[in-house]
């Protein structure tokens, strides 16, 4: 995201625009390395036979098996993108980092994978120019000041700032300060080899970043609600019965949830055999979502659906209401490995 060049009332709504982001975290996907940076591609060797996805406010996890259908051993580099953050960090609790506790198995065992990350401007790739006018990786990933992790890093020379207002690579806030007005995309990677003939089994464990707010405004904020999270006539029924329990102002907690699924794409045949668990921390709370399917209620607190030949069309955003107080993930600081 690019800051302009803002007054005080602009920046402010800025800032309170960013709060209300959903941030989102993705599937696995095939792509390669290369001088330009990451390049997504597309598998015809490696199918996605399953994936089981369980979500909640509190907890992802991401259950895959693998196929090689060809009769040849293949190598990819997978990916795993976490959701851009902007460098200028100005106060928004959406400042993601990465994600808690993340990890990475395959066939049961833990799997080492490397972070990298690019600075984006707009669309365009400045990582290298940065880089060119002498800013460490530090300096790149966390900017000196309003930074939420507390991360000690050396402040930019005059002339490095001079430059880079003049090439836009900095914007000024409203209190005249100077930060980045690049974001910040980082990426797991690893290499991995799928032997012919043989499933290979992945799982991802991890607490998701979640967006948080006052779900009675934003519910109430026009047809917005309606287009990403399909809210039905029972769901308004039992969230205003909730409201107005809690009296003058009609609270009701609410956080929503982002899965980027369009990556399953990548592989051989998209996803054949998908899995969906909507799980709810107590059974009362509320969900809706947009999602193709019919999903069944399995126990109390579970709602699941089973798709087959899966082509996702687009992401996944839940809506969680009447949820209990849970922990923050806004993230861990970005470890910038090498």
């Amino acid at each position: 995201m690019r800051y302009s060049r803002l007054p005080a009332a602009a920046a402010a709504a800025l800032a309170l625009a960013l709060t209300c982001s959903a941030p989102a975290v993705a599937n696995d996907g095939i792509g390669s390395v290369s001088a330009g940076g990451i390049l997504f591609g597309k598998t015809d060797a490696v199918a996605m036979k399953k994936e089981v996805l369980s979500v909640s406010a509190d907890l992802i996890k991401v259950e895959y098996e693998f196929l090689n259908e060809s009769k040849t051993d293949v190598e990819e580099t997978i990916f795993f993108p976490l959701p851009e953050y902007a460098a200028g960090y100005h106060g928004s609790p959406t400042y993601y980092g990465q994600p808690q506790q993340f990890s990475v198995e395959v066939d049961g065992r833990r799997k080492d994978y490397q972070t990298t990350f690019v600075a984006k401007l707009d669309s365009n790739d400045v990582t290298a120019r940065l880089r060119q006018l002498g800013l460490s990786d530090a300096q790149i990933a966390y900017f000196p000041s309003h930074t939420p992790f507390d991360k000690k890093v050396a402040p930019l020379t005059a002339a490095q700032s001079k430059i880079m207002i003049r090439e836009g690579l900095l914007a000024q806030l409203y209190d005249e300060e100077w930060v980045p007005a690049w974001g910040v995309k980082v990426i797991y990677l690893w290499q991995q080899k799928f032997p012919a003939g043989k499933v290979v089994r992945v799982r991802h464990q991890y607490a998701p970043f979640v967006a948080a707010g006052p779900g009675a405004s934003y519910l109430g904020d026009g047809n917005t609600f309606e287009k990403k999270y399909c809210g039905d006539q029972a769901f308004y029924k039992t969230w205003n019965r909730l409201s107005a329990k809690q009296g003058e102002g009609g609270f009701v907690n609410a956080v929503w949830v982002s899965y980027i699924l369009t990556t399953g794409n990548t592989w051989k045949n998209g996803i054949e055999d998908f899995t969906l668990n909507l799980i709810k921390g107590k059974p009362d709370e509320l969900i809706s979502l947009c999602f193709p399917g019919t999903f069944t209620k399995i126990n109390p607190t579970t709602l699941q659906v089973k798709l087959r030949n899966f082509h996702p069309k687009q992401d996944l955003d839940v809506y969680f209401g009447n949820v209990g107080i849970s922990g923050e993930h806004d993230g861990v600081a970005p470890q910038i490995r090498p």
